[in-house]
């Protein structure tokens, strides 16, 4: 019961922070999906997906009106990458609600770096030659980063969460920068549960790592 007094004054901070930071019915939805689903992400809470599906569809308009088309090609990364993350995280559970927490490999530490590095060149020139962006290569390289971010959440890498708050403290003076302030105000929001994000997770994957070799040893005895 006390849980969920607790969910519901949170979801409350939620909507009064959407309410405060938007200025349409879609912002408000975008914002309080994006609020609820990040906080379900770092609380590992399936329902994290579903509701991000929404929050897709909502930024994806948002972003076009807005004319930041990086971001707006992002949604559609989103969405796919989205339905993936569902899928695994449902997968190779180990008894778990969903599937345990893992750290990321150097090999695929070295094929997104390159991955940033092309992306964000390409994706730059293209913004810059074909379309009136106004900070081409800076909203490139954040929508590459996120989009790194979001595969590795999705595939439930621990480091995922390290790189969301690098793109968020950035998203932070892009939106400043664009004078955005509602927005970039909202990011911080985002900043700090990443933050508490990254704790959780690997708190849990210390837990699960000290457990394995304790049901290990129960095994052989």
């Amino acid at each position: 019961m006390r849980k969920a007094w607790s969910f519901l004054a949170l979801f409350v901070c939620m909507v009064a922070i959407a309410i405060y930071t938007s200025s349409t019915a879609i912002e408000i939805i975008a914002t309080t999906t994006g609020l609820l689903c990040v906080w379900l992400t770092a609380k590992e809470n399936i329902w994290s997906w579903p509701i991000g599906l929404v929050n897709v569809g909502c930024f994806f308009v948002m972003f076009w009106e807005a004319k930041l088309y990086a971001d707006t090609m992002l949604q559609v990364f989103f969405f796919i990458l989205s339905v993936y993350g569902w899928i695994i995280w449902l997968t190779k559970r180990e008894g778990t609600k969903v599937r345990p927490t893992r750290k990321i490999t150097r090999r695929l530490t070295f094929l997104l770096s390159i991955f940033l590095v092309v992306m964000t060149l390409l994706w730059g020139y293209v913004l810059q030659t074909y379309t009136d962006a106004s900070i081409p290569y800076a909203d490139a390289f954040i929508a590459t980063l996120s989009l790194i971010a979001q595969y590795l959440l999705s595939s439930k890498v621990l480091e995922n969460w390290l790189i969301w708050i690098a793109v968020d403290v950035m998203s932070v003076a892009m939106y400043a920068y664009k004078d955005l302030y509602a927005v970039a105000f909202l990011y911080v929001i985002f900043l700090f549960i990443a933050i508490a994000g990254y704790v959780g997770w690997k708190r849990a994957l210390h837990m699960e790592d000290r457990r394995e070799p304790l049901c290990h040893n129960t095994e052989q005895a």
